[in-house]
């Protein structure tokens, strides 16, 4: 797409003053090779075109500031100096920047940078290029010749160091047929230089391409005794001898060669010779020769895998055999030798020996160290996957894990998730040898490996006395006793490990109850009571722990021990009388015996604590056991009433608190206390208990005068008995309700004197009455929320004498 420059007009030059010096100036601007078709001196309108093209001239040069290449701004900077434009004066670039624009408005003529570009290019000149000669005769190319030489001569004079003139100089000379004055350039460049291999090279390639052949040969021979350790003169005099065909001559040279003990690639480079001649016996002469010089691991398996390919398998385990008797029996050598015995396995595979291999794998895995068989591990691990059996599989994949376990636990001895993997491989690996009818020898090893992993475990005793460090050592010595014990049936080994962790755990910080409670089911098992209950004892009296008085009630049960079991509670509750579920056990124990009463006693006892965790069970178990009103009642006092502050919370609140200060007391909850007589309300109704619950009623109310408001004590009466009459049959209640009722006024009016009329018609009366006082009774009832209690006493005692008259 065509970029057009839209030229805006700058502060115009001051014009000529006269027609002589714009004509001077144009022909000045022509003179530095501008050319402006139908510019004229005398022509005032084209000399505003001009002015016009310089400006535009201008914007393109701004244009070209802002992103094209140098060569266009130089091209039309270059312009539009020619054309003298006065954005270009000395004053305007002095300070780098554009000047200040005094008319914005366009140029009538554009200019556009690809007609600048293109202009520009066809102005360029041409490169010089020599002219061609061309030789006629003998005495101009002899004339040419001697010129040349003149030349290469005088450079070589001037630069006698620089090889690449003495190059020249002989290539030329090769170039035109001069063999002879070629090889004299060369001898010259080699007296100045002698160790150049590039020299050397080029000039035996210059005896090659004119086909002389012994030159060559004489120019190798030179090379290869003058700088015997460069390798690449006698790769191309080998090569030279071999495209010859002269396959005694490059063996002569090979050995030329040899007797310099070269690099392995250059021992490779003839023993391919004589492979690709059938000549293999020299070839293995070579590797024997080969691992004379240089005996490492992968000579020699290379050799073994050449005897190998050409069918000599006696021969190929013959170099194996000769290379581990080499290597020797040492750890490091061995180490050194992982390739050879993998080398060597690997080929007794293949030829179907699976047994030879697995007694070289099992003989290097023997001598080497776990942490530096890692390689040697995994090819074994592969082998055994695709020809072992399942033992020899497990073998292999125990024996690999071994070294990852060990190289764990060389980071962090400590890590006891790592030990116990370790011991349960080492378990697993024993058992496996039994349930496979292993031999006695084999048996007896894998077992102490077992026993050196719990020994080396347990012997990582946590730094500090903090239990959270302990708990999962502590597991260890457990495991070692369950093994003992379970699989290898020590049980005085057994013993030994109980007693030695009890006196390796700090006991003055803290303990463990399960340790104690698992050394006393040993004993339980071993049918030796005096010594678990000694056990257990010593326990209790070292460092006593809810767990453990539990485990011990909880032997003493299964035992049928009653005694001591309820000695044991005793102490329990001596250690910790706070203890709600301490409380609750001990009752229901004595329960289960059928002794209620010492039971109900325990449970006024463990109400009677203060202070007490968790009362509210204590409670609970109580009235579960005897749901008598007093309890009850008791109940509902005990969560109205206030309660000592606990010593535990008062530190809590206050670091440093005075001794005689008054203890502390945390108020009641009367809400808790109205639920606690719901609750045995509704147990009672339940139980159809309408003496007991009149009593609780009582309770209730004496609680609410106390505590609640007149409201609160006007509710009670909605719990009267009589509401069970109401509910069950609820019209036989209302005429019973009647009769009272005319039973009451026929009372009230034989008190007054006014006796008048018959039975009947006061049975009229009152039925006629009923409804009205029973609509008033409601009312009154639905206003307060309940009658008063004097009423429903007389109506509860009157039910019941009527219904001893019926």
């Amino acid at each position: 797409m065509r970029t057009v420059l839209r030229e805006y007009d700058y502060e115009p030059e001051p014009e000529p003053e006269t027609d002589d010096d714009l004509d001077e100036r144009t022909r000045a601007g022509s003179g530095h090779g501008y050319r402006s078709s139908g510019v004229q001196s005398d022509d005032r309108s084209d000399y505003l075109s001009l002015s016009e093209t310089a400006q535009s001239v201008s914007h393109g040069y701004k244009f070209a500031s802002f992103g094209t290449t140098n060569y266009l701004r130089s091209t039309l900077l270059y312009a539009a100096r020619l054309l003298n434009h006065p954005f270009f004066s000395d004053s305007n670039m002095q300070d780098g920047r554009a000047p200040r624009v005094k008319n914005r408005a366009p140029a009538a003529v554009q200019i556009t940078a690809e007609q600048l570009l293109r202009e520009a290019q066809e102005r360029q000149e041409t490169a010089f290029r020599a002219p061609k000669q061309r030789i006629e005769d003998f005495e101009e190319l002899h004339e040419y010749r001697g010129r040349k030489r003149k030349e290469f001569e005088e450079r070589i004079r001037r630069t006698r160091g620089n090889l690449k003139e003495w190059q020249s100089y002989a290539s030329w000379e090769a170039s035109q047929g001069e063999y002879e004055r070629s090889r004299s350039v060369y001898e010259r460049a080699l007296d100045i230089d002698a160790r150049s291999v590039q020299l050397w090279l080029s000039y035996t390639e210059m005896e090659l391409k004119g086909r002389n052949v012994q030159h060559a040969r004489n120019l190798f021979d030179r090379a290869v005794t003058l700088l015997p350790r460069i390798d690449q003169l006698w790769y191309k005099y080998v090569y030279l001898e071999e495209l010859l065909g002269n396959v005694a001559g490059a063996r002569q040279v090979f050995e030329r060669w040899m007797q310099w003990e070269p690099e392995d690639k250059a021992w490779q480079a003839y023993i391919k010779m004589e492979e690709r001649y059938q000549e293999l016996d020299r070839a293995s002469a070579i590797y024997e020769r080969w691992v004379a010089v240089r005996p490492e691991p992968r000579v020699w398996v290379k050799w073994a895998k050449f005897e190998e390919e050409r069918l000599k398998l006696d021969k190929a385990r013959e170099v194996f055999q000769t290379a581990l008797e080499f290597f020797g029996d040492d750890a490091e050598q061995i180490e050194k030798a992982q390739a050879v015995f993998n080398a060597f396995a690997k080929m007794e595979t293949r030829l179907k020996e699976y047994d030879r291999a697995r007694v070289i794998y099992k003989f290097a895995l023997d001598r080497l160290p776990r942490s530096k068989s890692n390689t040697l591990y995994a090819a074994y691990t592969k082998f055994e996957k695709q020809h072992g059996t399942r033992t020899t599989l497990e073998t292999t994949v125990i024996g690999k894990r071994r070294i990852q376990y060990e190289e764990e636990l060389s980071h962090d001895g400590r890590n006891y998730d790592v030990w116990f993997d370790y011991s349960r491989l080492e378990e697993g690996a024993m058992r496996s040898l039994r349930e496979e009818g292993a031999d006695e020898e084999e048996v007896e090893t894998a077992i102490g490996r077992v026993r050196e992993v719990y020994e080396r475990a347990v012997a990582q005793v946590p730094p500090g006395d903090l239990k959270r460090h302990w708990r999962r050592y502590i597991f260890l010595w457990l495991d070692y006793a369950l093994f003992e014990e379970i699989e290898m049936k020590d049980f005085d080994r057994t013993r030994q490990i109980y007693r030695t962790a009890l006196q390796v755990v700090p006991h003055k910080q803290f303990t463990f109850a399960k340790l104690w409670l698992l050394f006393a089911m040993f004993e339980v098992r071993r049918v030796d009571l005096p010594a678990a209950r000694k056990v257990l004892g010593a326990a209790i009296g070292i460092c006593p722990k809810e767990k453990l008085f539990k485990g011990y009630i909880q032997l003493e049960l299964e035992l049928r021990e009653f005694d001591r079991v309820r000695t044991l509670y005793e102490k329990y509750i001596e250690f910790d009388p706070t203890n709600s579920s301490s409380w609750i056990q001990f009752a229901q124990f004595e329960a289960a015996l059928a002794d209620y009463a010492r039971a109900r006693a325990i449970f006024e006892l463990g109400i009677g604590q203060t202070p007490l965790s968790y009362p509210e069970n204590l409670w609970k178990a109580y009235i579960d056991f005897d749901g008598h009103v007093k309890v009850w009642r008791a109940y509902a006092q005990f969560e109205a009433a206030p309660i000592p502050m606990s010593q535990a919370l008062r530190e809590e609140e206050e670091e440093e608190e005075d001794e005689e200060e008054e203890e502390k007391l945390v108020e009641g909850d009367v809400h808790l206390a109205r639920q606690v007589f719901e609750r045995g309300y509704k147990d009672m109704k339940n139980k159809g208990l309408k003496e007991e619950r009149v009593v609780l009623l009582e309770g209730w109310k004496e609680f609410e005068q106390q505590h609640g408001t007149a409201a609160d004590v006007d509710k009670i009466g909605t719990w009267s008995s009589p509401d069970d009459e109401r509910e069950a049959n609820p019209a036989s209640f209302k005429l019973l309700e009647m009769a009272h009722k005319w039973k009451r006024m026929q009372a009230a009016g034989a008190r007054s004197g006014e006796g008048g009329g018959s039975a009947l018609s006061m049975f009229a009366a009152s039925k006629s009455a009923a409804p009205t006082e029973a609509v008033g009774a409601e009312e009154t009832t639905g206003k307060n929320g309940t009658m008063s209690e004097t009423t429903r006493e007389d109506s509860d005692e009157e039910m019941a004498s009527s219904d001893g008259g019926d």
